[in-house]
């Protein structure tokens, strides 16, 4: 691929905000299945930069009830840090006047880098009391799943329409649903079976026109659709782009050096595709968000401060290249022969537990 096409897919993409070290962290948090909860440094700018985050997980600062939601979850966050961590914060800090402040604070580089530290320590205990207050929520409200699915979905295609529509470089933005009879196909060929989660049960696959426009693709959903930091670890696949590779080529490389962690093995470019259905040839970037849905019809004042009005659906997102989508679609990378070889593990399965139980039942 060349770098020159790269970077000038990525200016096109971006228009006026250029490519900063925030979007190098995030792609590679994406792609690497890693977790913000090992990051030791934020990358906000600006307090408009921290109102977009903020709006990507459906609050409205403008609102006087979100800004009560968002100081309610800073105060829980220091006071667990406070009594079950030992940790001591100055007064600014744990009394602020705008907790986004502590966004700008957890971004600071240089300097004595306590308050920086505690800042981002704070954030990430804000993250986690956030989403499973969230996932409280989603046990009180008498949603069902499928009407979760929808909000989610409706959301998720006006954002494509708009993509589409700001002249972004795709061919298709779609989405898809897991019918009954392959959720239970799906657990039956999983090791785990019925402990398993099924990730994808609302699926959307973004093809761009050129493999440099996937990069640039994944950077748009994270500043217009989802926010990163809800990216489920450990879920990510890679098998389409050696991302160790191009983090050493511009325009990436400019942030090489300021990467936490350091920069990436020479190596650590591809994470295959584990699905054991899947062709030899087949490749795909996908990765599960926890995706926000707002549902404060079924919230009322009081519970929407202690958990707020958000809950979450699990969504697969898929990006592929349209050359690289067409060649999925052929030889053993077809469906039809990911399907047949899913049938075949089920069918080898229940055959065998089933042999098992007439010898146990001889016996």
């Amino acid at each position: 691929m060349s770098t020159a096409r790269i970077d000038a897919s990525l200016r096109s993409a971006l228009g006026d905000e250029p490519l900063d070290l925030g979007d190098v962290e995030t792609v590679r948090l994406i792609l690497q299945g890693d977790s913000i909860i090992d990051w030791n440094r934020a990358h906000f700018r600006s307090l408009a930069d921290v109102d977009r985050f903020l709006g990507l997980h459906l609050l409205d600062l403008s609102r006087d009830e979100d800004v009560a939601r968002l100081e309610f979850v800073y105060a829980e966050a220091i006071n667990y840090l406070e009594e079950h961590v030992g940790l001591r914060f100055p007064p600014d800090m744990k009394n602020p006047d705008d907790v986004r402040e502590i966004f700008l604070l957890a971004s600071q580089t240089g300097g004595f880098r306590r308050r920086q530290i505690l800042a981002c320590v704070i954030l990430k205990l804000m993250h986690v009391i956030n989403h499973m207050e969230a996932a409280e929520l989603r046990f009180q409200t008498p949603l069902s799943e499928a009407e979760v699915l929808d909000l989610a979905e409706r959301r998720i295609v006006r954002a494509a329409a708009r993509m589409r529509a700001e002249g972004f470089p795709i061919v298709s933005f779609y989405g898809s649903r897991k019918t009954r009879s392959s959720v239970i196909t799906k657990l039956l060929a999983k090791k785990d079976t019925t402990a398993a989660t099924i990730f994808d049960k609302l699926r959307f696959r973004i093809v761009t026109e050129d493999r440099e426009h996937v990069l640039p693709a994944i950077r748009w959903l994270t500043r217009n659709l989802f926010p990163f930091n809800y990216v489920i670890p450990g879920q990510s696949h890679n098998n389409l782009l050696p991302l160790g590779r191009m983090l050493r080529e511009p325009p990436f490389s400019a942030f090489l050096d300021q990467l936490q962690g350091g920069p990436p093995a020479p190596d650590n470019g591809l994470l295959p595709e584990d699905n054991p259905f899947s062709g030899s040839t087949y490749r795909m970037i996908n990765f599960i968000v926890d995706f926000p849905v707002r549902v404060d019809h079924q919230v009322d004042p009081r519970t929407a401060v202690l958990l707020g009005r958000t809950v979450f659906a699990l969504v697969e997102f898929q990006v592929v290249d349209e050359r690289t989508a067409d060649e999925n679609e052929r030889g053993d990378n077809a469906h039809d022969r990911y399907k047949e070889r899913q049938r075949a593990i089920v069918e080898r399965r229940l055959r065998k537990g089933a042999r098992w139980r007439r010898k146990l039942q001889g016996s």
